[in-house]
């Protein structure tokens, strides 16, 4: 199998940090790539907040956390992406930008280098199609917060080898993942099955059944869950969730799939959930509170 020692990631935000983090800590050589100097130094501060926290913490030595943020190389240079092993984009979930990106890549990058994308439910095959590479490209599908979540989908496109699947299932177990195959389909198994039941909860809400409080504490009293529905829709983000919801309805057709009418008011009000401060609840005070949002 390929040997992987160098690892590119394309953007430096909420997932590419998070890739970057614990690929480095795995024993990775690792170069990320964002398009501004501000978003940057705004990915690279939060890995290094994350590694001064598992230091404070004890889970940590100080010379690892060190050693971790010396193999994390940040550049605005596609070029620098060159002599990468394996490339794994995490850009804004718009495929068209993802396009555009593996287009510059593509021509930069050794040929025998292995190209993954982190997209959450866009299907693989219309980003390995447009590279000159596409038995070499495959999913790797990493859950918020990378550092914390478990899972890691490791999504074969019809054109990946076998070679390219392995390497991903190799990565993964390195990285300490749970890793699961899944096929070239809208969602993958998660989103598929999660996005749903997200969307069946505000439709729940837009008919009476119960409150945001009332849904909420009932799901994760009855079900079991760690967090109820609109928690998790603030927590992943509004405009995220219509983002995947659209993507899955186009491909699939399906009410289910359908984006309810609070869900697309509140993405074009700019109620985002939490890192807006607002979404079904509202985040300003010391604890977050239930909102209507009067739709």
């Amino acid at each position: 199998m390929a040997d992987i020692s160098k690892i590119g990631v394309v953007a430096c935000g909420l997932m590419g940090h998070g890739i970057a983090q614990i690929a480095a800590q795995a024993g990775y050589e690792v170069v990320v790539r964002e398009v501004s100097q501000e978003k940057l130094d705004g990915g690279i501060g939060m890995i290094e907040k994350q590694l001064a926290r598992a230091v404070d913490k004890g889970r940590m030595e100080q010379g690892d956390a060190e050693a971790v943020r010396g193999r994390i190389t940040p550049t605005l240079e596609y070029g620098d992406l060159a002599e990468s092993d394996l490339v794994i984009e995490a850009v804004t979930e718009d495929l068209g930008l993802k396009l555009e990106m593996w287009g510059e890549i593509d021509k930069l990058v050794k040929p025998e280098a292995f190209f993954a994308t982190n997209t959450s439910s866009l299907p693989v095959i219309d980003q390995a199609a447009a590279t000159s590479r596409p038995e070499q490209f495959l999913g790797l599908h990493f859950f918020n917060p990378v550092q914390v979540m478990k899972l890691l989908e490791v999504i074969r496109a019809v054109t990946t080898s076998d070679e390219a699947f392995a390497v991903g299932m190799e990565f993964g177990a390195r990285l300490g993942k749970l890793t699961v195959e899944t096929r070239d389909k809208a969602g993958f198994i998660v989103n598929r099955l999660l996005v749903p039941f997200l969307l069946d909860g505000m439709r729940a809400y837009e008919e009476g059944v119960g409150s945001i409080e009332q849904i909420d504490a009932a799901m994760k009293a009855g079900a079991n869950h760690p967090m109820g529905p609109f928690t998790l829709l603030d927590f992943v983000g509004l405009d995220t969730t219509k983002s995947i919801a659209d993507i899955m309805f186009d491909e699939y057709r399906e009410r289910r799939f359908a984006a309810p009418p609070t869900l697309r008011k509140m993405v074009a009000a700019g109620w985002h959930g939490k890192k807006t401060g607002r979404g079904f609840y509202d985040y300003s005070g010391e604890k977050p509170v239930a909102v209507d949002p009067g739709l």
